[in-house]
């Protein structure tokens, strides 16, 4: 994972945000094509990394992979014009590519679709609604057997390099540079010393700059550098 974040990284970007959606939300007897059609212009995920709320078409770089879609061959119609570029896709990962690059424009995206589920058997808990079958699939309505537990779920997780880490690590930042570390002796006995750590909160600072677009609002710079 630390060489899959030193990837995502640059222009002096050092971390990545963990999305996930668990279960990624498929109806049964659908394709990921009509999956995707129906987000429209949103991923199911959820931001995992705690500070910040995500904005969608705001990313630099991102790696998403996929879990627990059947791969199908594509449909063949000769001389029918395809109505979407998602339609025009031949297989699952360029349908999952070319839909992270309408999301998110102009950032570097990768992208993995894998057929084997994410499994769901004891000791998982479960804690999924009635509407999911038991290969995690999502029904128009509840099941009638009794027996409804989820033994494998389709997921994706993403690691994503986006101007939201810039509201968790300026955060991180003014929690830090509120201290006043002289109160902390113990801190320094273990062989810290004070304008070492001055230097490392500045490195933080400059790095949450890292993230920060002309739509970030401008809550660093009327920061004093008092500290």
């Amino acid at each position: 994972m630390l060489h899959l974040a030193e990837a995502l990284g640059f222009s002096g970007r050092k971390v990545v945000a963990a999305l996930a959606a668990v279960p990624f939300p498929v109806v049964h007897g659908h394709s990921l094509l009509d999956t995707l059609r129906t987000q429209q212009q949103a991923m199911p995920w959820k931001l995992l990394s705690s500070g910040g709320e995500q904005q969608v078409s705001r990313c630099f770089a991102q790696s998403v992979v996929l879990r627990g879609i059947c791969k199908e061959k594509p449909s063949s119609c000769p001389g029918k014009r395809p109505h979407s570029a998602l339609q025009a896709c031949e297989t699952e990962e360029e349908i999952l590519q070319r839909y992270l690059q309408t999301l998110f424009p102009g950032a570097f995206s990768t992208s993995h679709v894998l057929e084997q589920p994410c499994p769901t058997l004891p000791p998982y808990p479960q804690f999924f609604s009635s509407l999911l079958t038991k290969q995690g699939l999502l029904l128009d309505k509840p099941l009638d057997s009794t027996s409804t537990a989820v033994e494998s779920i389709p997921v994706v997780s993403a690691l994503q390099s986006s101007p939201v880490l810039h509201t968790v690590l300026h955060g991180l930042y003014k929690e830090l540079r509120a201290l006043d570390v002289r109160r902390w002796a113990s801190f320094f006995s273990a062989g810290v010393e004070e304008e070492d750590f001055r230097e490392a909160l500045q490195e933080l600072r400059a790095l949450a700059e890292c993230y920060k677009t002309h739509f970030e609002a401008d809550e660093s710079e009327d920061e004093t550098d008092s500290d």
